[in-house]
């Protein structure tokens, strides 16, 4: 979805880039670089600029809704992406036109909004961390997917919990565990790997009251229904299992690397 009026558009779908410098979030940058010596048909969100922007659209998937099939089904990926995360960019930028001015001028990207998220209203932390989460989701998950990391992170991974079927065990049962909607994920906190969970879409990068999870996302799990109830209905263990096959490491190793 295009918008004319936006400032700057959020994200967009390009080919892999072999030359050029990609301007935008050094989070998101480095998911580029990794993916760089990939084939072109395994394209990647490249977002000119992760800036707090008066309007937001829709990101175009790097791959087709079919593309993960068989382990995640088209239907649920054409849903969960031109509804639902439309959704959320529909309501963030309705949200936005509702700010203080004031919260408006020191608003210089939404990781900054992340780090001072009690001064916002509960309408920016549900949507904006719903169209960022889900704009990392989609970058984590690649067509013929999977296997076990490799690099820093697949050696990091090892030293911390001993072995990659021990990290999927404990990922997999941070994913079960987390009570109704939210999302499981893989940080860097404190130099260190943690696996833990957010509810909705919260995630490590907010600071709320409380303690909660945090640290930078290097792996992501949406455990919403409506990521698999479609294919899955109420099997959640199949849905998690069923990512394992879709993993796009060579994103989740930039993220670690950044």
């Amino acid at each position: 979805m295009e918008n004319n009026n936006t400032r700057r558009n959020f994200l967009k779908q390009t080919a892999i880039l072999s030359t050029g410098t990609i301007i935008g979030s050094s989070l998101f940058n480095s998911v580029l670089a990794a993916e760089n010596n990939l084939k072109t048909e395994n394209q990647v969100l490249e977002p000119e600029n992760f800036d707090f922007q008066e309007n937001y659209s829709l990101p175009k998937l790097p791959y087709s809704y079919d593309a993960l099939e068989p382990h995640i089904d088209k239907a649920t990926m054409e849903i969960h992406h031109s509804k639902h995360h439309q959704a959320y960019v529909t309501n963030l930028n309705k949200a936005i036109e509702t700010l203080d001015k004031n919260l408006v001028e020191h608003s210089k990207s939404l990781e900054n909004i992340f780090e001072k998220m009690s001064k916002f209203p509960e309408a920016i932390r549900n949507n904006g961390g719903g169209h960022y989460n889900h704009s990392l989701f989609w970058s984590l998950m690649k067509p013929n997917g999977g296997g076990t990391p490799k690099g820093k992170l697949g050696d990091a991974i090892m030293s911390t919990f001993g072995s990659f079927d021990e990290f999927k065990k404990q990922f997999s049962d941070a994913s079960m565990k987390r009570f109704g909607s939210g999302w499981a994920w893989l940080v860097v906190q404190d130099g260190k790997l943690v696996i833990g969970s957010t509810a909705n879409q919260d995630n490590p990068l907010m600071r709320l009251r409380g303690k909660g999870l945090k640290g930078k996302p290097v792996l992501a799990l949406d455990v919403w229904e409506h990521a698999y109830y479609l294919k899955n209905q109420n099997r959640r263990a199949d849905y998690i299992a069923s990512f394992w096959n879709v993993v796009n490491w060579e994103a989740a190793e930039a993220l670690f690397n950044s």
